[in-house]
C-alpha cells in the first residue's frame, strides 16, 4: 500500500492553520496589563532632598522647563479662540498664580523631578473654573482594563485609599514609562549614587578647611638654663603679647610681636597640603550633566576657555525638548477640550508651541543676511525678466 505525505485534500474543504485561533475562540485580549510597582513615597522624599543639596541638578531642571518654551491653545472658530486665549492668561493655579503656561511648568517640574505628575481641572457649575497641580505622591493608580486605569488618592497618615469622585477631570502624564507600566522614570533616576559620592567630596573639602584652611599657629619657647625659673611667667608674657597682637591685626593696627630668648613660630599644618578634587568632581558632574542632558556652560561649569554650543548639541537639546512638549501635549489638549465644550462648542484643540531657538546671535544674524541677499538677487532677476530685450 502506497503512502503519500503531499496527498491533495479534498475540494471544497478549507481548514485554518494551527497558528491562527478560530475566530470564535480568540479572547478580546490575549496580554494583560499587571498593576506595576508605583515609585514609594520615599522616592519621592529622595528626588526632593537631591534638588535641595545638589544646586547643579535643581538648576538643570529649572532650565530645562524654561527652555521648553511657551504655547498657545488654538482652534478655527474665531469664538472658541477667543475663549481659549482668555482662560489661558487668567486661569487660577494653585490659588495663588494664573495663566495655563504656569501650570504647565509646575506639571513639567514634576514631571521631570518624579517622573510622574498629577492635576485637576476644577469645576464650576459645569465649567472649567481653576487648575490644580498635586504631588504624585498622594495618587494610586491601578489598571483595570488594557485601556482603563481605576485613580484612588491616599490618606498620607493611614495608608487608606479613596476613589476619585470624578476621574474624567484628572490630568496625569508619566516620562518614559517602560514597557507594560504606567508609572514614568525620573530625570533623577541614578543620580543619588553620583551625588552621594559628590557630597561626600564637599564634605571632606568643607572638613579639611576647617582644620588647615583656618591659619593656627603654634609658638614654642625655648628657655635656657638662666631663665629656667622663670620660664611659666615667660611663657604666660609671650602668649598674652601674642594675642594682643592678634587683636590689633582685627583693627588694622599692626603691631610687633616682641620676645626674648629662643622663640619659635610655625603654622600648624602647613606642612600637610590639600588633596586635589578636581578630576573626581568633574568626573562626577560629567556623569550627572549627561543624565540631564544640558550642556556644561549653561550650567556654570566652563570646562573649556572657548566652549560654545555647537550646532550638533542644538539638535540634541532640542529633540529632547520636544519630547517633553509631546508629553505635555496631551494635558493640555484636554483641558482646552474641557473649555469648549463647557461652552457648547464643538472645536477642535491644537497646541502650537513656539520656536526653539538654541543657536547663537551670530549665526541668526548671518542667516538673516544671507536671505536678504537671496532675495535681492532674485528681485533683480524677475525685474530683467521683464525688461525687454
Amino acid at each position: 500500500m502506497a503512502f503519500h505525505l503531499f496527498r491533495r485534500k479534498p475540494a471544497g474543504r478549507c481548514e485554518l492553520p494551527l497558528l491562527l485561533p478560530s475566530p470564535r475562540a480568540a479572547p478580546k485580549h490575549d496580554l494583560t496589563l499587571d498593576a506595576p510597582p508605583q515609585p514609594a513615597p520615599a522616592e519621592y522624599r529622595l528626588y526632593d532632598a537631591l534638588r535641595f543639596h545638589v544646586p547643579v541638578i535643581d538648576a538643570a531642571i529649572q532650565k530645562i522647563v524654561r527652555l521648553t518654551g511657551g504655547f498657545r491653545l488654538t482652534a478655527e472658530d474665531p469664538q472658541a479662540q477667543e475663549i481659549l486665549d482668555r482662560f489661558c492668561e487668567n486661569v487660577p493655579v494653585n490659588a495663588t498664580g494664573s495663566s495655563l503656561q504656569l501650570f504647565a511648568d509646575q506639571m513639567l517640574d514634576s514631571l521631570l523631578t518624579y517622573g510622574n505628575a498629577a492635576g485637576e481641572i476644577l469645576m464650576n457649575e459645569d465649567a472649567p473654573a481653576a487648575l490644580l497641580t498635586v504631588k504624585p505622591d498622594v495618587l494610586r493608580i491601578r489598571p483595570e482594563k488594557p485601556d482603563r486605569c481605576a485613580f484612588f488618592t491616599a490618606d498620607p497618615q493611614t495608608g487608606a485609599e479613596h476613589p476619585l469622585l470624578h476621574p474624567e477631570r484628572l490630568l496625569f502624564a508619566a516620562l518614559n514609562p517602560p514597557a507594560g507600566s504606567i508609572f514614568g522614570v525620573s530625570l533623577l533616576r541614578g543620580l543619588p549614587a553620583v551625588s552621594g559620592i559628590l557630597l561626600r567630596i564637599f564634605e571632606c573639602v568643607g572638613q579639611n578647611y576647617d582644620r588647615a584652611g583656618n591659619v593656627r599657629y603654634a609658638v614654642t619657647y625655648r628657655p635656657d638654663s638662666s631663665s629656667a625659673a622663670f620660664a611659666k611667667e615667660h611663657v604666660q608674657q609671650i602668649a598674652q603679647a601674642w594675642q594682643d597682637g592678634l587683636n590689633a591685626a582685627k583693627y588694622g593696627e599692626p603691631q610687633d610681636f616682641i620676645a626674648v630668648g629662643d622663640v619659635d613660630i610655625k603654622v600648624i599644618g602647613n606642612d600637610n597640603r590639600l588633596f586635589d578634587t578636581n578630576v573626581p568632581v568633574r568626573q562626577l558632574l560629567e556623569q550627572i550633566v549627561a543624565k540631564l542632558s544640558i550642556p556644561p556652560f549653561l550650567l556654570g561649569l566652563s570646562w573649556s576657555s572657548t566652549e560654545r554650543m555647537s550646532k550638533q548639541q542644538a539638535d540634541i537639546l532640542t529633540s529632547e525638548l520636544e519630547y517633553f512638549r509631546r508629553v505635555l501635549s496631551p494635558m493640555l489638549r484636554k483641558i482646552g477640550n474641557a473649555v469648549l465644550k463647557a461652552e457648547g462648542l464643538d472645536c477642535a484643540v491644537r497646541v502650537e508651541w513656539d520656536i526653539i531657538n538654541l543657536q547663537d546671535e551670530t549665526e541668526l544674524a548671518d542667516a538673516r543676511l544671507k536671505n536678504a541677499q537671496a532675495e535681492e538677487i532674485e528681485l533683480r532677476n524677475k525685474t530683467r525678466r521683464g525688461q525687454p530685450d
